[in-house]
């Protein structure tokens, strides 16, 4: 009788959530055919949907990996043909509420399908969201499911829409162009235009590029703890999708866009591991680089690759 009652408890559970995707969809799909042309707004966001993934199933036994991308495209500058500077291959498990980010260096020296050797942030420049898929495809071993490039300015509004977001900061570090009075050691409230400071400053750590994305990992963690903190509020997720959507350039549906929220709120802050990808900084010509550590980049993708979780760094 319990097993009954857990079986039929589960098959409402994801009949709502078929209904409220469904529901969703079709809410987002009315909003986008009442808007007038002349309302659009400028596509902020670009989510390139890149291999044959059958959308993503909250509770099923999927693993989906999306390759975050910031452009420092500037104004008039066409977002997908910029240099990419925050790059993270986040992996997210469905199934167990697993997650986790690989980061790499904006300068690693890597091939680039079709275009020779090549520092990685120029994939996107050259090739776009798909070129950027390869050549981190070819670093890591992981192909992402999908390709997700945001502006900054965006960025910074959606943290301010969250209500900002809280970091662990390891040390305290600063730039005089960015953050001149700095960013203290310990836990750190930022705003929309603090947290993509934090995220983007390299000179001021010790570290530097390998650093930075560090502190991007952070930033990510502290997104996801203000997101899952807020999802159980109504409409909350719906708000959001239909926000992300109205300034969004996909070839994903509504539906897959509302799963992947789903998705990310579900995601255990407990199960949440993080690795940067090593290297030695060295030169090109004249140009500095980092040369990436392909050993230790292919190990975390075949440890990955399957459950969306790390053991080792």
């Amino acid at each position: 009788m319990t097993t009954r009652r857990t079986d039929l408890v589960g098959h409402l559970r994801r009949a709502r959530r078929t209904t409220r995707t469904a529901v969703l969809a079709a809410v987002l799909a009315a909003t986008g055919l009442a808007i007038p042309p002349s309302a659009v707004q400028p596509t902020d966001v670009s989510l390139v949907k890149i291999r044959h993934a059958q959308g993503v199933a909250t509770g099923g036994d999927d693993v989906v990996w999306i390759l975050a991308v910031g452009s420092d495209a500037r104004p008039g500058q066409e977002m997908t043909r910029a240099r990419g500077d925050a790059l993270q291959m986040v992996g997210i498990n469905t199934r167990t509420g697993s997650a986790t980010a690989i980061g790499v260096p904006r300068d690693s020296w890597v091939a680039i399908p079709g275009h020779g050797r090549e520092k990685i942030n120029s994939a996107l420049y050259v090739a776009g969201p798909r070129g950027m898929a390869g050549a981190m495809s070819d670093l890591v071993g992981i192909e992402p499911d999908y390709v997700v490039v945001t502006r900054f300015p965006f960025f910074e509004d959606m943290v301010d829409d969250i209500g900002g977001i809280t970091v662990s900061n390891p040390r305290r570090f600063s730039d005089p162009y960015l953050k001149k009075e700095g960013f203290a050691k310990g836990r750190v409230h930022l705003d929309g235009y603090n947290a993509m400071a934090f995220s983007r400053i390299r000179k001021g750590l010790a570290g530097g590029d390998f650093d930075r994305s560090a502190n991007q990992q952070r930033t990510l963690r502290g997104i996801h703890a203000r997101i899952r903190s807020q999802a159980d509020e109504p409409g909350f997720i719906e708000r959001g999708v239909m926000t992300v959507l109205a300034h969004t350039d996909t070839n994903a549906s509504p539906a897959e866009l509302f799963e992947i929220a789903q998705a990310v709120a579900q995601v255990d802050p407990r199960r949440i591991t993080t690795c940067v990808i090593g290297g030695r900084i060295g030169f090109v010509g004249a140009a500095s680089v980092v040369f990436p550590d392909v050993a230790q980049a292919r190990r975390l993708g075949r440890e990955a690759r399957q459950d969306a979780a790390l053991r080792h760094c």
